[in-house]
């Protein structure tokens, strides 16, 4: 008689440490009506679009994912392995989307209208300044530790 259990098979979409497939985030995207689009394709790269009108990106690197997002009129790294928010001028965030690629990251384009959040509405109001940038996570430690504190 044959089980009725079978083994679960691993699955290319989420895995055991909670990294997830672009086809899981753009299927999630989705819901909202976003799209993504790959930032270095040809049919983005034939649109001709300045990344400062933009609204947001997701970036990709092995198994890490973070997004670069446009907050009010400033633009924010938003890495999880940065200790905060990453202020990111209009004038940059074309040299750091041209860095990140350079370094191996795959970089997708948000198209459509992104759901409201507090942040945004603050933000649409006033500019922040970033007096000092956030650091890695553990970089205070590691510097600490080599005994260049």
């Amino acid at each position: 008689m044959e089980s009725i259990f079978h083994e679960k098979q691993p699955s290319g979409n989420m895995d055991d440490s909670g990294f997830f497939s672009i086809q899981v985030i753009s299927n999630a995207l989705s819901v909202w009506g976003l799209e993504l689009t790959l930032f270095n394709s040809r049919e983005y790269q034939r649109l001709m679009i300045n990344p400062i009108n933009e609204k947001a990106f997701i970036c990709n690197y092995k198994e890490h994912w973070f997004t670069i997002r446009k907050l009010g009129q400033q633009w924010f790294n938003l890495n999880s392995l940065l200790t905060g928010p990453e202020l990111i001028s209009d004038t940059y965030l074309a040299l750091f989307l041209a860095q990140l690629q350079q370094e191996g990251y795959s970089i997708f384009v948000i198209r459509g209208n992104l759901p409201g959040c507090d942040a945004e509405q603050i933000l649409g109001i006033m500019k922040v300044q970033q007096q000092e940038r956030p650091k890695l996570i553990g970089e205070n430690e590691a510097q600490l530790s080599s005994g260049m504190g």
